[in-house]
């Protein structure tokens, strides 16, 4: 009898531990309720963390990032060229807002070749894309051509006194004064600056525009300086963006601005070359 009792202690004994068991490893808390302790952010906090991360820098956002960039695209540039030709590049181009500036280079022995482009997207010196009128438009060219002495560079330069060569007296502003001539159907507008020649080119029947043309660019030298040429300088000024060119001497080389449509932007890439 003691027997049966004992083995019958020893079953509901076994039975009471093992559903004890059962209850202790059946979590007491939800999963989410196990996870570490970490203080609620108030609402809006983690939309805010977002909004203080650092966003990658914009390359060509303002003016000032756009300048900065002009720097390191000119700096690429001049490495390109690979010469030994001691040549000056602009400190800048104008370009249009949101645009970056390439360029494609050629060098030979005696002269250097950059085309200048504006682009919507960034491309590097000498990208293939750059000759896609879809992706980049170009917006200046400058030759710069080594001759073998300075006389010979001089003679590529059409320098004319314009006070010298007659014509009929223009008032320009600023105590200066143009003058005019026409022939051919062109009428042309001259005056000198210092070392420099420049004239405006307009047609006989719309002779105020090359007028007007004239004395906006009397005007923005007032505020700007040419490049100081050695021996000399000239400018054609064109008032139907056809023909822009800005030539001058720096002792045996030969500087030459084209494929410019803007007469005064023209002037302002010229000026940018005064160092």
């Amino acid at each position: 009898m003691k027997k049966i009792l004992f083995t019958f202690m020893l079953l509901s004994f076994s039975i009471i531990s093992a559903c004890t068991d059962k209850e202790e490893s059946v979590p007491n808390k939800s999963q989410e309720e196990q996870q570490p302790n970490v203080p609620n952010k108030p609402q809006g906090e983690e939309h805010e963390s977002h909004e203080n991360q650092q966003e990658p820098p914009k390359t060509n956002t303002g003016n000032t990032v756009a300048s900065n960039t002009q720097a390191e695209a000119l700096k690429n540039i001049k490495d390109q060229l690979k010469t030994d030709l001691p040549i000056i590049l602009p400190k800048g181009l104008p370009l249009t807002k949101g645009t970056f500036l390439s360029a494609t280079t050629k060098a030979e022995t005696n002269q250097v070749e950059v085309l200048f482009f504006e682009s919507k997207e960034f491309l590097p010196i000498n990208d293939m894309k750059l000759k896609n009128s879809q992706t980049a438009t170009a917006i200046a060219r400058l030759v710069v051509k080594q001759y073998q002495n300075p006389k010979e560079a001089n003679e590529q330069i059409s320098y004319q006194n314009f006070s010298q060569n007659g014509g009929q007296k223009v008032d320009l502003g600023y105590n200066i004064n143009g003058y005019q001539d026409a022939g051919a159907g062109s009428l042309w507008t001259g005056w000198n600056e210092g070392r420099w020649a420049l004239a405006t080119h307009t047609r006989t029947e719309n002779p105020e525009a090359g007028l007007k043309l004239a004395k906006q660019a009397v005007q923005f030298l007032e505020t700007h300086m040419l490049p100081i040429p050695k021996q000399n300088g000239f400018a054609r000024l064109d008032v139907y963006k056809s023909g822009n060119i800005i030539v001058w001497q720096d002792e045996k080389l030969v500087y030459t601005l084209d494929s410019i449509k803007e007469p005064l932007k023209a002037l302002e890439i010229a000026t940018s070359f005064y160092h």
